[in-house]
């Protein structure tokens, strides 16, 4: 079967079209296209409590384009997502049903614990050491999701309005700081000698940045170094001499930050990346929907 997830985040709007697998008994997916459109959201929804005219435009147009796209891919099934801006955007709800009345999609908007539930759906835990303990960091523009691993198993779970777009808009709030170094403190006293995963756009990317092993993890020392490097060009250089996409170029800062930030709090070392996100678990979902 072929299936489509879309995700509305704070940065970016992400069409993934991905093609179901059976082997044997296994159900995985191979991603066909991905499409990624820089709307920006968040600078809206955080700064102004509602996305505006201009900005819910280009997203109608952008979510009429995806359902033309769907339907020329043959797209059996599919879900639509949408993250922090619109959970804080006063004309969220509205914009839903703009975007079922020009495009007919049906649009979800996630709660902070079901954007955290979904990103896991893509089975990560099955890959890691049973014996050893993880903090799964999921950074997006808008919000930081937090989960403990022990055993394989979700032991806790908690979403943060603490985002790289929020950072950028001078958004966060040092309550919310708090709150999140008590939350991960009080965790790794309890699970000891935690390992990082990491996900989301921005941690991606650094980690193809440092050049590592396809597997290997990322160390502290090494992303606090890539950070710092970052750092020392002006936004400017970052696009022009680095090569960054200019949404990727100002937000990848803030969003290493935070990844920095988490790991020092639990005493992490090394972060593995495997390069999934909600669009994955969102196909995750819908695969398990269509097979029962």
């Amino acid at each position: 079967m072929r299936y489509a997830a879309i995700d509305i985040g704070s940065n970016a709007v992400r069409l993934l079209i991905a093609d179901s697998i059976e082997n044997n008994t296994e159900i995985s997916f191979k991603k066909n296209t991905l499409i990624r459109v820089p709307l920006r959201l968040g600078d809206d929804a955080f700064l102004d409590k509602k996305i505006s005219e201009k900005k819910s435009e280009e997203l109608i147009k952008t979510m009429i384009a995806f359902r033309h796209l769907m339907d020329v891919y043959k797209v059996e099934d599919y879900m639509a997502c949408a993250t922090s801006a619109m959970r804080e955007a006063k004309n969220g709800n509205e914009l839903v049903k703009q975007i079922k009345k020009s495009a007919n999609i049906d649009l979800e908007i996630v709660q902070g614990q079901r954007e955290a539930n979904i990103i896991y759906s893509s089975h990560i835990e099955q890959h890691l050491e049973r014996k050893k303990n993880y903090l799964y960091i999921d950074v997006g523009g808008g919000s930081t999701e937090l989960s403990v691993f022990c055993n394989g198993e979700m032991i806790s779970s908690r979403s943060f309005n603490i985002g790289a777009i929020r950072i950028l808009d001078n958004q966060d709030k040092d309550e919310t700081w708090i709150e999140m170094k008590e939350w991960v403190k009080e965790r790794s006293r309890v699970y000891k000698n935690l390992i990082g995963i990491g996900t989301g756009g921005n941690i991606n990317k650094l980690y193809r940045m440092a050049d590592e092993k396809e597997g290997m993890p990322l160390t502290f020392t090494k992303l606090r170094a890539l950070h710092a490097h970052l750092n020392s060009f002006s936004l400017k250089d970052r696009i022009n001499v680095l090569g960054l996409n200019q949404d990727r170029a100002d937000v990848i800062i803030p969003a290493s930050e935070i990844y920095l930030t988490v790991m020092k709090w639990a005493d992490i070392k090394k972060i593995f990346v495997p390069r999934v996100g909600l669009v994955d678990g969102i196909i995750q979902l819908l695969i398990e929907k269509n097979s029962m």
